[in-house]
């Protein structure tokens, strides 16, 4: 079978979590080719190098410094649009030449085409508004289950049980909504991988911050997480989330700054790490969970995105309490 497989390039968590069902798409014997744009390309052809990439519509998107976001997405919407309708003409043109079995669209609206199956990936069937807008969020349900409508099938990478469940409401509610939903358990790039043996070439840190997310928001977590360990006994590692930027170690003091960590280096020195800092996005979160390291972790929202904040407040609420 020839699958291709695109996410959307907001953050790196959709790329992170492609990574998992792109090794399971390999493992059985397909044919795999990569679509996206930005650094979620970027990552997914440092995982994946020797495998035919796709460029897409390019969507670079970023939020607010303030603490609503409300204005950048309103501002946003007219090239969410657009992007999303290049990328359905081009789905169009590539399948009028050459065949895909499969595509698998993690949260890229356009990538669907009734000349093959489609499936789309995402956590959210249920869409968080802010506060002053939370009316309007079954019309938000109703858009957003309309266009999984168009698809084959509605992939949710969570667990089918409530209690189980790493997403809450947002992977649970409004399926009646979307047509054919599967749920195919947590993505994470660190399933099946083995801590290694070996000391790691990476120094040991007690505060371990995985940064990602849209700019200026990721760039100020950095600032406060720097101005907040700075000169303390803490070493801290500070993993900026940056795959495309040289890969160079700063050094300050007692932090350091790198652009981007592998995995394998990433998981040992986050398993060694006494507080783990990251925002609260979903991929994130199935990353830690799978690691079993959530009681570590302090989860940071970021502004104004309220699925962050409604995940942050869940995962606080679950056995694992997170470090506050």
């Amino acid at each position: 079978m020839r699958v291709l497989v695109a996410p959307l390039n907001w953050g790196l968590g959709h790329a992170a979590r492609c990574v998992p069902l792109v090794n399971r798409l390999l493992a059985q014997g397909d044919e795999v080719v990569l679509g996206g744009d930005g650094e979620s390309l970027v990552l997914l052809r440092k995982h994946f190098p020797t495998l035919q990439t796709i460029r897409f519509a390019d969507l670079s998107l970023s939020y607010s410094a303030g603490k609503s976001q409300v204005g950048a997405m309103l501002r946003a919407l007219p090239k969410i649009v657009c992007a999303a309708w290049k990328d359905h003409c081009l789905l169009g043109e590539l399948l009028d030449r050459e065949l895909f079995d499969l595509v698998v669209s993690d949260n890229r609206f356009g990538l669907v085409s009734r000349k093959t199956r489609c499936v789309y990936v995402t956590h959210q069937l249920h869409i968080r508004l802010p506060r002053r807008y939370r009316r309007l969020e079954p019309l938000a349900a109703r858009l957003h289950g309309w266009i999984g409508r168009h698809y084959t099938e509605v992939w949710v990478p969570d667990y089918d049980e409530a209690e189980r469940s790493l997403s809450g409401a947002l992977g649970h509610t409004e399926k009646q909504r979307y047509g054919t939903v599967r749920y195919i358990g947590p993505l994470s790039r660190f399933d099946g991988r083995e801590n290694p043996m070996r000391p790691s070439r990476i120094d040991r840190f007690e505060v371990v911050a995985v940064l990602s997310g849209l700019e200026p928001q990721r760039s100020m977590l950095e600032e406060e997480i720097v101005s907040r360990y700075s000169g303390k006994k803490e070493r801290v590692l500070i993993v900026e989330g940056k795959p495309s930027k040289p890969m160079l170690q700063v050094t300050r003091g007692n932090i350091c700054i790198v652009p981007y960590i592998d995995d394998a280096p990433l998981m040992d020195v986050l398993q060694k790490a006494k507080r783990i800092i990251a925002r609260s996005g979903y991929s994130t979160i199935m990353d830690l969970a799978t690691l079993e390291l959530l009681d570590r972790a302090e989860l940071i929202a970021t502004p104004g995105q309220p699925e962050q904040e409604y995940l942050q407040e869940w995962i606080q609420n679950r056995n694992y309490k997170t470090i506050q």
